[in-house]
């Protein structure tokens, strides 16, 4: 599925940043992936509204009493974003999604 146009333009903004600024401020992440490759994984896979709020607390966990290690990107959204989306479309989209994946 191919990521909405906000997700997309929220993707060239953490590019932007791996491109201009990360070589600058070093690797310092304690998370493998990287804050900067999770944060684009997370907007692939989840959209704007849910693969935001996934980086941002991704973030905010980053401290020093953190020990970080391996966190890939959730398969399900958080659950905010699950009582946002009615069931009936979560549903379509699901089968929509299996169906296509049928004819490759």
């Amino acid at each position: 599925m191919t990521p909405s146009w906000p997700a997309r333009a929220l993707m060239a903004v953490v590019r932007g940043y791996r491109l201009m600024l990360s070589p600058w401020l070093g690797n310092a992440c304690r998370f493998e992936p990287t804050c900067s490759r999770y944060s684009l994984a997370a907007l692939e896979q989840h959209g704007a509204l849910a693969g935001s709020y996934l980086t941002v607390h991704r973030i905010l966990r980053c401290a020093p009493w953190c020990a970080g290690g391996h966190d890939p990107v959730p398969d399900n959204p958080p659950r905010l974003f699950t009582r946002l989306v009615p069931s009936t479309v979560r549903a379509c989209a699901s089968s929509s999604s299996s169906s296509e994946s049928s004819h490759d």
